[in-house]
């Protein structure tokens, strides 16, 4: 017994279609299955048609006839969307449809009958003879919106809806529906209808740009990725960021320990930092935080190492400025290519296109990894609880891919109690190294220790620290402090200079 002959529910199935966009054919576990009806249903501004051209588009470079049915726009504002995303539209048959334009002349208006009614006949003539002209492998309509205005009744509507899937059932093709959701509640009945429905939002934010994300309602027999992925508009077409899995990605790593080039800061990690754990360094403004990760940086590239600072806060020319004062070099390590910064603006960036960032690192081989700071990422969120369960599953994919990241978080205020963080992110990492400010002999001094560190042994005293421009200076472990949970470390011991022969005391 041939295939044909089989029962629908048995035949074999078909091997999935690329709908054009990487992201989106992830989450749809390979794309489209061939032959069936799809909804793509969204706001105005949402780039429901700039992805049905990349569908028809995937189509043409598989060798596929296709067709794009548009209801809403004219052929050349098509073309306008196409030319701005630099897409020439070779190939793409384009079927231009405006029913409504002809209602408007006074000789063609109907007095029997409803002009609905008649426009709405012709319009399907029109669309199916069209069809059978170019016998499609894919087809697109933009949009549904102008057809139900012609169909006026729901009913009716689905009625149409489903002579359409019935037709096309028979024909191999595969079809994708563009609505705008002027149907409100109704339109779950058109969802029913579908093999697959997929919903694109803009989240408005207070500032900065919008934020897109696109959510798979349904797809029949398809084990498909589920929840929120964002995604953004860009020059070239829709870029979709599927959500991290982190259980999905694991490999074998090396686990040598991580040099800082600092011995004494070594020394109070435990000899250093283990791959495939997080740390995080926490602190008041000014304390260091992001000096210390840098040179973790600098460290891992002159060792040949991949090393990449993603800064929220500073650019490049601070950063620059910031370790020349050290006696540090960044220019031959940025030249190499072994040490990338990569200045992030979060007013537009969506998490899953950090999330995809941070990915694309790892997967050029970037073995340290560093985000200052988790206030500017906190600032790209929507809310705390999503920032941390989408962090949970970054720093498990880091782990899991033997990367070891640095995370600064900026703590507000300088002295006292009153210090406090943005978010609680000391369960999730590994190590956490906290920084605070102390006075001594009338000074104001910087202290370092470690509080946590579940890889292994550390120390558990504090040291000084303090910049010069012959580097980082880390002082012996000072047991003469007190009060260091406090957030106000108070020195009690003899007068004098608690790191002699550092020079530079004005860097301190």
């Amino acid at each position: 017994m041939s295939s044909a002959q089989l029962p629908e529910g048995s035949r074999p199935t078909a091997r999935p279609i690329s709908t054009g966009i990487t992201g989106l054919d992830d989450v749809l576990a390979g794309g489209l299955r061939p032959g069936h009806l799809y909804l793509f249903d969204g706001d105005p501004g949402t780039g429901k048609t700039t992805l049905g051209l990349q569908f028809l588009l995937a189509g043409v470079q598989a060798g596929e006839r296709v067709l794009h049915i548009t209801l809403s726009e004219s052929e050349r504002e098509l073309r306008q969307v196409a030319a701005s995303h630099g897409w020439p539209l070779d190939g793409v048959d384009i079927f231009e449809l405006l029913p409504m334009e002809e209602s408007l002349k006074v000789e063609e208006q109907y007095t029997v009958l409803y002009p609905g009614e008649v426009e709405l006949s012709e319009t399907l003539k029109a669309i199916l003879k069209r069809v059978e002209e170019v016998r499609p492998k894919r087809v697109v309509f933009d949009s549904l919106s102008e057809l139900r205005l012609l169909a006026r009744e729901q009913l009716r509507f689905r009625r149409q809806v489903l002579a359409l899937k019935q037709y096309f059932s028979g024909r191999d093709c595969t079809v994708l529906l563009l609505d705008d959701r002027t149907a409100g509640e109704d339109e779950r009945d058109l969802q029913s209808i579908v093999h697959c429905a997929v919903r694109l939002e803009n989240l408005a934010r207070e500032y900065g740009s919008k934020r897109r994300r696109v959510e798979v309602l349904k797809y029949r027999g398809v084990k498909f990725r589920e929840g929120y992925h964002d995604y953004s508009i860009l020059t070239g077409g829709l870029e979709l960021y599927p959500r991290l899995v982190a259980s999905e990605h694991r490999r074998a790593f090396w686990t040598e320990v991580v040099k800082s080039g600092v011995p004494e800061l070594d020394t109070l990690l435990g000899g250093g930092l283990n791959p495939g754990t997080s740390t995080l360094v926490i602190g008041p403004a000014g304390a260091g935080k992001s000096t210390i990760c840098f040179q973790y940086a600098v460290a891992a590239a002159e060792r040949g190492q991949d090393a990449c600072f993603l800064t929220f806060d500073e650019d490049l020319a601070m950063i620059r400025t910031r370790m020349a004062g050290l006696g540090v070099a960044v220019d031959p390590l940025l030249e190499s290519g072994k040490l990338t910064v990569e200045v992030i603006d979060p007013s537009e960036l969506s998490p899953g296109h950090f999330t995809a960032r941070c990915r694309h690192r790892v997967q050029e081989g970037t073995k340290l990894l560093v985000i200052d700071s988790l206030n500017g990422l906190l600032a790209a969120m929507p809310s705390e609880e999503h920032l941390l369960m989408q962090l949970r599953e970054l720093l498990s994919f880091l782990n899991n891919q033997g990367v070891t990241t640095l995370i600064v978080m900026a703590q507000y205020g300088i002295l006292g109690q009153g210090m406090a963080s943005p978010i609680d992110l000391s369960h999730l990492a590994d190590t956490v190294l906290l920084l605070r400010y102390f006075e001594a002999a009338g000074e104001v001094c910087r202290a370092m220790s470690v509080v946590k560190k579940r890889s292994g042994r550390h120390e558990r005293t504090i040291r000084e620290l303090r910049f010069s421009s012959r580097g980082i200076h880390v002082g012996r472990p000072l047991h003469e402090f007190q009060g260091i949970l406090t957030g106000v470390p108070t020195y009690v011991g003899a007068a004098g200079p608690l790191l002699a022969g550092t020079g530079d005391a004005e860097q301190r």
